[in-house]
């Protein structure tokens, strides 16, 4: 990629008009083979993370994917000590008629099974529903966190919207309309997302300041949108944010060295 196209991507502004990834960040999305595969000699690094305290943690996979996608994620976080499930309900093809409300459901239950405020984590589409589930169970859910999920953006703004039509039977535009998608959750939320994003465009997943909600933020890293879940700095942006006492949320915290590196500055 030539220096002024990367350049072209880091100034385009959310709007109607945002465009998705350029073909050049879209080749790069081969790289999630590599990024899952730099987990093994980040190990131990990983298991330095903060620890966690056992409270429940469900992952809502991306479009078209399933739980066996979060696998990898969910076991990492299961040694850190959290108590980890998937959606448990196949390929998540879209908010078919019937899956936002399972979905309500199996947060409701393990609320009521475990007596613990839920975790929610989603990829991409899957943090759509994660967002929109602590909107409606503020009571029940700890905090946020999505992984290159484009809920700023228009509904075009993305690789994947044909997909969506495609699998979920749905006009994109008109279901975006039913919810209010940018609103942040009146939970702690935590957008992680990337510059070199070749399926959503990066500037669909930054959340806005809220003065409804001040905890929220954007991390950004260093990853492909296919790697994002799969990536060793994203387990470390997670397990960061997952150690969080409840009701003592702090803003990631950005270090100097490698790790200013690993995590580059959003306000850049």
């Amino acid at each position: 990629m030539t220096a002024s196209t990367l350049a072209r991507e880091r100034k385009q502004a959310p709007g109607s008009d945002l465009a998705p990834p350029s073909a050049w960040l879209l080749a790069l999305e081969f790289r999630a083979f590599w990024e899952f595969g730099a987990v093994l000699p980040a190990w131990p690094a990983l298991q330095r993370a903060p620890g966690g305290d056992g409270h429940p943690v469900i992952v809502f996979p991306g479009l078209s994917a399933n739980d066996g996608s979060t696998v990898p994620l969910r076991r990492y976080l299961g040694s850190l000590g959290y108590d980890t499930a998937g959606w448990n309900q196949g390929f998540n093809f879209g908010p078919r008629a019937g899956v936002l409300g399972a979905a309500r459901q199996q947060v409701e239950e393990t609320f009521k099974s475990t007596g613990r405020k839920v975790s929610l984590i989603g990829w991409s589409l899957g943090g759509v529903y994660a967002r929109e589930l602590a909107k409606l169970l503020p009571d029940m859910v700890r905090g946020v966190i999505t992984l290159g999920t484009p809920f700023a953006g228009p509904p075009k703004s993305t690789h994947a919207w044909r997909i969506y039509v495609l699998t979920s039977g749905h006009a994109i535009d008109q279901d975006s309309q039913h919810y209010d998608l940018p609103g942040a959750p009146p939970v702690p939320t935590t957008s992680v997302y990337s510059r070199s994003d070749g399926i959503v465009a990066w500037q669909g997943s930054i959340q806005a300041p809220s003065r409804a909600n001040p905890n929220t933020e954007n991390v950004e890293v260093i990853a492909s949108h296919v790697g994002l879940g799969l990536n060793p700095s994203t387990w470390w942006a997670v397990a960061d944010r997952l150690s969080q006492a409840e009701g003592k949320w702090k803003p990631f915290e950005r270090k100097r060295g490698l790790h200013g590196l690993i995590f580059p500055d959003p306000q850049r």
